[in-house]
């Protein structure tokens, strides 16, 4: 075995220097670069084999760090689109571009491989001649993967500071003529990037793939029983009244990030995932996709059709966000949208400054029926902020508590006419900042919308004030409770720092902070932060986005706030934003504490905790204990009440696998939760930071999708001692002590093996809601 690991060294070495010699000559070599067809059938043996052997490979070894929005260099290896498109040197978050750029969104910013030549991708595939030899020396993939196999890799331990895993690292993305200086300024920099190489056998199978020309195959189409379930629902979207135009097009613009399927046509088998699109053509033609940077931008046809596309790419749990289509739904929506007696005489105009306003789109909708709408699928809602393409970066989540809950104001409270006559009153105040589109000056923009929410507030609370004067419906039954079954009821919300994640439940201790969401404040963070939000849009455009998220914000804790006893909401208030200066936060905060009393009696002296244990007992029967952190009993649930010294130095999200008795295994998260003075600071975060009130939670299962620490447990010795190894933690060197015994570092020599242990772990812990994690926040500890 190791002499033929060294025979491989040696021939790698060898091919790279070979390959070095001719970069400057390919043209003259291979001759010019031209875009191959790829595509195969699955039935044909070379498409067979790429489903079968190779695309597993590419999943669990590179689309793990290649998949997405975030991938480096844009390069995105979870399909046959991606894989042929290549690379990019341009950035998708950038926060400083002065100007929107161009985007580069897989299958709908270019209908084939040559357009996206034409936008500056470069292959990793050779393009040249197709020989054997060519499609090795000619392949970024192929020699990027060979770097790796010529440049052992360290076996535990840190890895040096040649290696850089920030987020914001500058990235070559070479094309082949800039390989060979690559690889000799870089030679640590081959794929898998500061991980492990694959294994002899996974390398093997590439190398033959990418000899034979690396033809793929779409994965099989749906099943017939989908097909039929999608054309039931095509022509329910598609009827001609203008009714149910308007109410499609509402229904678009809130699940176009869902991955749509059909539970009951696939019981016993994994279901096939759609996106909803919008189409030039209709129901039984092919789907001719509408491309624009908003779900609301002006289509530019004169009819609008909403399609249900298979998505045919590997799934990533970063972007995953599963929604069930059934009959039921169907009817639910019938009664939401269709059967109220409304009229729509004319369809709304998709001119920026009406369409980036559902207030002014959709007003002849009741508003029972929108906020029905999103509180029956809150979850999936909440989850296009955390998992659609805003929601990446510290400083695009440093406007979020680390760990809060949320809850919502019950509808048939929430749409009594007078509440509506305010939304239609103020619509112009609730104006968002996409209505100027992607290219924004912060400032003035700022002070604009900043004015126009405190007349909002001034007009919501004065309203509030009147109709709860007498303190009776300032009661936790103003909260909807899931109409008794729903438990889109209660939802925690996680910050990791610069990624999050929503889930059902109130998970976790009591948290600092809580959000009550109305149906305008639930409405407007959804177009500010998903169907308003353009992740390639200027700084001004992300930057103003940032500060308007604190006046929604604050607006949902000021709700929970205004349920406490009155002369105490403006210190839970005060604890909240300790240490801030005169800013944003108190700006739009003045004047909205309700002068109504609240109608809870209250029987301690911290109210607070109160509050939160009487929200829970209303919310018991449909509170999910899916992650309930008080059900684990085991010796790992001391890890719930670490010491904030340890808690410091650990990672945001780790994930633990404890070996069982019978050879299972248990999953469980280890969640650190960072606390603020307060989080009105956009830039300065760290001066915020108030260590000795951190806090850290276990839960059973996975929460997150980017894990920065795998901890290993093999037996209840082991879990012993972990527990009390990272008790006693007080530093950075202690800490490492910890991982070099009971981490998969990044250098373990397994790494890859406990990685598919992991996947297998989460398969059966999350069911339809499974997708590949992503590695590009493990950490090097």
């Amino acid at each position: 075995m190791r002499t033929r690991t060294w025979w491989m060294i040696f021939m790698a070495m060898v091919l790279s220097g070979c390959v070095a010699i001719g970069f400057s000559h390919y043209d003259d070599i291979y001759g010019p670069q031209h875009v191959q067809v790829r595509d195969v059938g699955p039935s044909n043996g070379e498409g067979a084999g790429y489903l079968q052997l190779v695309k597993p490979v590419l999943e669990q070894r590179c689309v793990v760090c290649h998949g997405c929005y975030d991938a480096p260099c844009q390069l995105k290896l979870s399909s046959p689109e991606g894989v042929d498109r290549g690379l990019s040197k341009e950035r998708v978050y950038n926060g400083t571009r002065l100007l929107a750029q161009s985007p580069s969104r897989l299958l709908f910013d270019a209908d084939n491989t040559q357009q996206w030549r034409d936008k500056g991708f470069t292959p990793v595939l050779n393009e040249r001649h197709q020989s054997e030899q060519a499609n090795l020396a000619g392949s970024v993939l192929y020699n990027s993967l060979l770097l790796k196999m010529s440049h052992p890799f360290p076996e535990q331990g840190v890895l040096g500071n040649e290696f850089d895993f920030s987020l914001d690292r500058q990235q070559s993305c070479p094309s082949m003529d800039e390989f060979a200086s690559l690889a000799k300024t870089k030679p640590h920099a081959g794929m898998p990037y500061g991980l492990p190489a694959i294994s002899h056998s996974e390398f093997k199978q590439l190398e033959t793939w990418l000899k034979q020309g690396a033809k793929m195959a779409q994965v099989a189409p749906p099943t017939p029983q989908e097909l039929q379930q999608v054309e039931r629902w095509e022509q329910f979207l598609n009827q001609h009244e203008l009714k149910y135009q308007l109410a499609a097009r509402y229904i678009y613009e809130h699940w176009y990030l869902a991955h749509i399927y059909f539970p009951k046509v696939n019981a016993s088998s994994s279901p096939n995932f759609f996106k909803l699109v919008r189409s030039k053509t209709p129901p039984g033609k092919p789907i001719e996709l509408i491309s624009t940077r908003r779900p609301y931008d002006d289509p530019g046809v004169s009819r609008v059709y909403y399609r249900l596309m298979h998505d045919r790419s590997s799934i990533l749990a970063k972007t995953h966000m599963p929604l069930a289509l059934t009959d039921h739904k169907m009817s639910r929506l019938y009664s939401q949208f269709i059967k109220p007696d409304y009229q729509v005489e004319k369809l709304p105009s998709y001119e920026p400054k009406v369409a980036s306003n559902p207030f002014k789109v959709f007003s002849v909708i009741p508003v029972k029926s929108k906020y029905q709408f999103m509180l029956d699928e809150a979850e999936l809602i909440i989850k296009g902020y955390i998992k659609g393409p805003v929601c990446r970066g510290q400083i695009a989540l440093n406007v979020i508590n680390d760990q809060f809950w949320v809850a919502f104001i019950d509808p048939e409270k929430n749409s009594v006419p007078a509440v509506s006559d305010l939304l239609l009153q103020h619509e112009d105040d609730l104006a968002l900042p996409a209505a100027e589109q992607s290219n924004v000056l912060p400032l003035p923009s700022w002070i604009k919308y900043a004015n126009r929410q405190h007349e909002y507030i001034r007009a919501k609370t004065k309203l509030a004030n009147e109709l709860l004067a007498d303190g009776k419906l300032l009661t936790t039954d103003l909260i909807w409770q899931g109409d008794g079954h729903n438990d889109n009821a209660a939802l925690t919300v996680f910050r990791h720092f610069d990624s999050a994640t929503v889930v059902k439940g109130f998970v976790g201790q009591a948290p600092k902070t809580m959000w009550l969401l109305d149906y305008a404040l639930f409405e407007r963070i959804h177009y500010l932060l998903v169907a308003g939000f353009d992740v390639y849009g200027n700084i001004g455009h992300q930057l103003i986005t940032r500060l308007y998220m604190d006046f929604l914000r604050l607006e949902g804790e000021q709700n929970f706030i205004n349920l406490l006893p009155q002369d105490e909401r403006q210190e839970v208030k005060n604890h909240w934003y300790r240490r801030s200066h005169i800013s944003l936060s108190e700006f739009i905060n003045r004047k909205t504490l309700l002068a109504a009393p609240t109608g809870i009696e209250y029987v301690t002296d911290d109210p607070k905790t109160e509050l939160y244990e009487k929200i829970k007992t209303a919310l018991n029967p449909v509170l999910s204990k899916r992650y309930d952190h008080t059900s684990e009993s085991s010796v790992l649930a001391q890890l719930n009440n670490l010491p904030h010294k340890a808690i410091n130095v650990l990672p945001q999200v780790s994930f633990i696998l404890q070996r069982q008795q019978n050879g299972a295994h248990k999953a469980f998260t280890l969640l650190h939760h960072n606390a603020h003075y307060n989080i009105s600071s956009l830039l300065n975060e760290d001066g915020q930071r108030a260590y000795e009130e951190d806090t850290a939670t276990l839960v059973p299962g996975f929460i997150g999708d980017y894990p920065e620490a795998i901890w290993y447990l093999a037996d209840e010795q082991n879990t012993q001692a972990f527990v009390t190894q990272l008790k006693a933690v007080e530093s950075e060197e202690q800490y490492q002590d910890v991982t070099a015994k009971f981490a998969i570092r990044r250098t373990h020599p397994q790494f890859w093996q406990y990685s598919d242990l992991l996947h297998q772990v989460a398969k059966k812990y999350r069911g339809v809601e499974y997708g590949l994690f992503d590695y590009n926040r493990l950490e090097n500890r």
